[in-house]
């Protein structure tokens, strides 16, 4: 399969991992050679409810035994997309009460930069160094790490920096700001949580100026971080919300949500101001339905913060210098990329997925579903302390 694999799809880079999946289920996926991989990464946090969740798994089927794709996004009253869009908004603050469905999470990005310029009239976009929030062409202007955008340039203009973190940069938010775009913890910088009230100043700022604040929510969204969204930690709230990965439960799928007003103007002058042909697929909308349900009907918000304690209480280790991030969002920060490499690639001999971050090169990415439980937590660490173990005694 591997060969065929290198020879008929294209690669993302020079040596994938390749692993020749056979099937997967819960925390588990399993290779051709029957080996089993405890997933400590979830399909980059895509996999909330780990691998074929029956509640899931039942809700596709039965979305399939009534119909699939029908009409173009936003024609036809569909109950799978109808009814998750009612319980999204039902657990959204005011006034975040409308979403806009489509296939991605960078697709989310590009809607809501198109609505923010489309809100205010104004043409200049504010994002963070080292932020991530996709490879379109929209979504990759707002990218903040020039390295891997130079080649594609030119991208579109009109696109200001700030760090992270910094209150002073606030002022380059000005009357001529249409929006900025935040990650709501910082994902591939090495996530970077905000600090001092950062993300309130933030909306103080863009009320003060009648700019959009628009927060990604593709990696912390859907109860990773203890809360249905990552924000809902830090007391505010966006003008407009993007979601993507873990709202799936593994299916593709990403929305942005704002207000009625806003999203009305997508409708009008001109027609279509947004469109997608398999935006709100009913088979992924029923996916998304029953992982929402599943979400905020169960204790794994709650549960992912008592599993975070549990993850730091055990990676303790000499090469682990902090564990960065919020519930199952998590990064142990090793002393170099070399050790990070090193300890990702011996624990997947030993049976346990890890990943790297995109620009953090000392990070061990842990993501893994909500639905893991402590037993499968401490037979992770206890690889992971293992390999490190042996890493020391070769040095």
């Amino acid at each position: 399969m591997n060969t065929d694999f290198l020879k008929y799809q294209a690669q993302t880079s020079p040596y994938p991992l390749g692993m020749e999946v056979s099937h997967a289920v819960g925390s588990y996926i399993y290779d051709t050679n029957s080996k089993k991989y405890l997933d400590f990464v979830a399909g980059v946090s895509a996999c909330a409810l780990g691998h074929q969740h029956p509640r899931v798994n039942q809700a596709i089927k039965d979305q399939l035994d009534k119909y699939s794709h029908v009409m173009v996004y936003g024609e036809y009253s569909q109950s799978p997309a109808v009814e998750y869009c009612k319980l999204l908004a039902s657990h959204l603050p005011a006034p975040l009460d409308k979403t806009y469905l489509v296939n991605s999470g960078t697709e989310a990005i590009e809607g809501a930069l198109k609505l923010a310029r489309r809100t205010t009239g104004r043409s200049q976009l504010i994002s963070c160094h080292n932020a991530y929030h996709g490879n379109t062409m929209g979504s990759m202007s707002v990218m903040g790490f020039e390295e891997r955008k130079q080649i594609f340039r030119p991208l579109i203009p009109d696109v200001d920096f700030i760090t992270f973190n910094n209150e002073e940069d606030l002022q380059k938010i000005t009357t001529k700001t249409a929006g900025i775009i935040l990650e709501t913890i910082q994902g591939g910088a090495g996530f970077i949580q905000p600090h001092n009230d950062f993300l309130k100043k933030v909306r103080e700022r863009c009320t003060e100026v009648g700019a959009m604040m628009i927060l990604d929510e593709i990696q912390p969204g859907f109860g990773r971080t203890g809360k249905l969204f990552g924000f809902q930690n830090y007391d505010v709230v966006p003008d407009i919300v993007v979601m993507g990965k873990g709202m799936g439960g593994g299916m593709p799928v990403g929305a942005f949500t704002a207000s009625s007003a806003m999203m009305e103007l997508l409708s009008h002058d001109p027609k279509l101001g947004h469109i997608t042909t398999f935006g709100g697929h009913p088979v992924i909308a029923s996916a998304c339905l029953a992982t929402l349900q599943e979400i905020t009907e169960t204790n794994l918000m709650t549960d992912a913060m008592d599993k975070e304690k549990l993850f730091r209480s055990l990676l303790v280790h000499p090469l682990i210098e902090e564990i960065r991030g919020k519930g199952l969002m998590l990064a142990a920060m090793t002393k170099s990329a070399d050790i990070t490499n090193e300890v990702i690639l011996k624990c997947q001999d030993k049976g346990l997925i890890l990943f790297w971050l995109l620009f953090e090169g000392c990070a061990i990415r842990i993501t893994p579903p909500l639905t893991i439980s402590e037993e499968e937590i401490r037979e992770g660490c206890s690889i992971i302390l293992e390999v490190m173990d042996e890493m020391m005694s070769e040095e």
